[in-house]
């Protein structure tokens, strides 16, 4: 067991047709996160890329990763990855998507509902927890009658792109903090006092 590992999943469909839209906030996330540590992506046999590394040198290891599967089936590479690196599920870390919080804010939590979203509720039933920890990216709710299910699917608006640069960069400094100061500290900083 690699004790001083842990596993940071961003979560998002595959190829280029989806790389730029809200439900892949989560994947643009950890590709900050590994342009940080200088980690390439790879394929791994637990059909996901993976890319590892340390935030400091000596430092615990990350162990991030993309399924390349759909989000809805996200449980079996994520399960795959704990066990074939010897993570335990209070040391995942999943970055995804948050239709519940406004666009531009950041939530994060240890266990709890997946909330209607299917990444999570799979990666709960694949683990047999929801003991995992979450950065939860607030991509806020669609405008009008449209469907939540279609504006997850949508691009960023161009006027929201320099707001998601900061977003992301804010996403990894989260991911970073959970690994070394703990939820509560996180939560702290992140979530401004209110709760």
């Amino acid at each position: 067991m690699a004790s001083d590992s842990w596993l940071v999943v961003g979560l998002g469909n595959p190829g280029p047709k989806y790389e730029a839209t809200r439900h892949n906030v989560g994947q643009m996330a950890l590709d900050v996160l590994a342009e940080r540590m200088g980690a390439k992506f790879s394929p791994h046999k637990t059909n996901s890329r993976v890319a590892e590394g340390r935030i400091v040198p000596g430092g615990p290891k990350l162990i991030l990763a993309k399924s390349n599967g759909y989000m809805n089936t996200s449980g079996g590479p994520v399960s795959a990855l704990a066990k074939y690196f010897g993570v335990d599920p209070d040391r995942v870390i999943v970055l995804h998507d948050e239709l519940d919080l406004p666009f531009d804010s950041l939530k994060l939590k240890q266990g709890g509902g997946h909330g209607g979203h299917n990444g999570l509720r799979d990666i709960a039933k694949a683990l047999g927890t929801p003991e995992f920890l979450r950065v939860r990216i607030g991509i806020g709710r669609p405008p009008g009658q449209q469907d939540p299910a279609d504006f997850v699917l949508k691009p960023f608006a161009s006027g929201e792109r320099d707001t998601l640069a900061v977003l992301l960069e804010d996403a990894a400094d989260a991911s970073e903090m959970l690994v070394t100061d703990g939820l509560t500290a996180t939560q702290q900083r992140f979530h401004g006092g209110a709760r």
